[in-house]
């Protein structure tokens, strides 16, 4: 029996939703999960073949209305987040640094020429963005972020440094966050503007099938009109955030789940004192308890979409969900290892290479002290931050 099925899960979603997840399981199944182990092996990721694959597929994006986007509900997103994110974490980075930061920060905050300049083909894959938030010193407190944007004349000049940025040095387009002296403003920095250069991050542990990059601007001019006029202050990128959070709630079951079948599998056929390790009373306790960890981060998900989806999600939630489903799904690879012996640190098997994927998940988007402090905030109305 598969885990999710314990919990009735396909009865609570359409049609629609089921075909979504089994096109993209589909795909991950066909064009990726077969080279992953080489990929995470080399630290590489044919990126930018992978964004047209994944354009022409309908996943970039696609949550979003108009724009040649496909604008399907938050559960159809969260599904296709999970099954990218079952093959790897790096996978759904991509998709959700493309989607839910970019194109997102350009649809929510853009004006209507930058919409049209960039989010068609972002979302056929032909274009890739990249979100310029976190800097060496500042990844939980981006209100102190050092890069700035100054006035000269009607242009803008930005200076300053970006760090642990997904998608950085193949990205087309990168959306920068700066502060002014109006704020904190979000500007649109194509790539090979004077000044602006990108350095891959390598020797990681984590992530190793993901291109995460250094942004460095020093001095590089902008038109007016490359800042995002909708967006003042903190409330936009968070806002971008919140987007990304959302299909990590759901990508976390993947890696999770990814984890727990090929675990159930692997002690159906190992033997152990002449038994099937599966028949031990303490290897079935442990599939049992992942699988009700899973189903339960799944129920919460899927509730959490259905909020979405009603327009009456907040932030706190979205916290909720992304604390939890991250903490379990590490937990699980982490049992999963356990029951695989040394057969799990080998990429022979996908368990380890979930468990130190989730390592960074765990850490961006917001760390589990973070989102805890959010939830505290929300129960006792009280701020734990500083």
């Amino acid at each position: 029996m598969h885990p999710t099925a314990l919990f009735g899960i396909d009865g609570l979603l359409s049609d629609e939703e089921r075909e979504i997840r089994a096109t993209v399981r589909r795909f991950c199944d066909t064009e990726l999960r077969p080279h992953l182990p080489e990929w995470f092996d080399e630290g590489h990721l044919p990126a930018r073949e992978l964004a047209q694959r994944l354009g022409s597929l309908g996943v970039l994006g696609m949550h979003l209305e108009g724009y040649g986007c496909a604008g399907m509900g938050a559960v159809s997103y969260g599904l296709a987040c999970l099954e990218l994110e079952g093959a790897d974490s790096g996978l759904r980075s991509l998709v959700s640094v493309q989607g839910s930061l970019a194109m997102f920060a350009i649809w929510k905050h853009g004006s209507e020429e930058q919409k049209q300049q960039w989010l068609p083909a972002m979302a056929r894959g032909e274009a890739i963005g990249c979100f310029g938030l976190t800097e060496p010193d500042f990844g939980s407190d981006p209100a102190g972020m050092r890069t700035r944007a100054r006035r000269d004349g009607s242009d803008w000049i930005l200076s300053g440094t970006k760090m642990w940025i997904t998608n950085g040095s193949i990205a087309d387009i990168a959306v920068v966050w700066a502060r002014t002296d109006d704020g904190i403003r979000g500007f649109l920095v194509p790539a090979g503007t004077p000044g602006f250069q990108t350095r891959d991050i390598d020797r990681k542990l984590s992530l190793r099938a993901s291109v995460t990059s250094e942004l460095v601007l020093d001095e590089v001019r902008l038109p007016a009109e490359a800042m995002l006029p909708q967006a003042r202050g903190l409330s936009g990128p968070l806002s971008c955030l919140n987007e990304a959070r959302f299909g990590i709630v759901f990508g976390a079951i993947g890696a999770a789940l990814d984890c727990l079948e090929a675990t159930i599998d692997y002690v159906g056929q190992r033997q152990v004192f002449d038994r099937p390790l599966a028949s031990y009373q303490l290897t079935q306790q442990k599939l049992a308890d992942m699988a009700l960890e899973t189903g339960k981060a799944l129920l919460l998900a899927l509730h959490l979409g259905r909020l979405k989806e009603a327009g009456t999600i907040t932030p706190e939630q979205v916290s909720v969900g992304k604390l939890n489903n991250v903490r379990e799904a590490i937990e699980i690879a982490r049992t999963c290892r356990t029951l695989l012996g040394a057969n799990g640190i080998t990429l022979e098997y996908p368990v380890i290479r979930h468990a130190t994927n989730l390592e960074s998940v765990l850490t961006y988007e917001g760390t589990s002290e973070v989102h805890s402090l959010v939830i505290g905030r929300a129960l006792t109305g009280t701020s734990a931050f500083q």
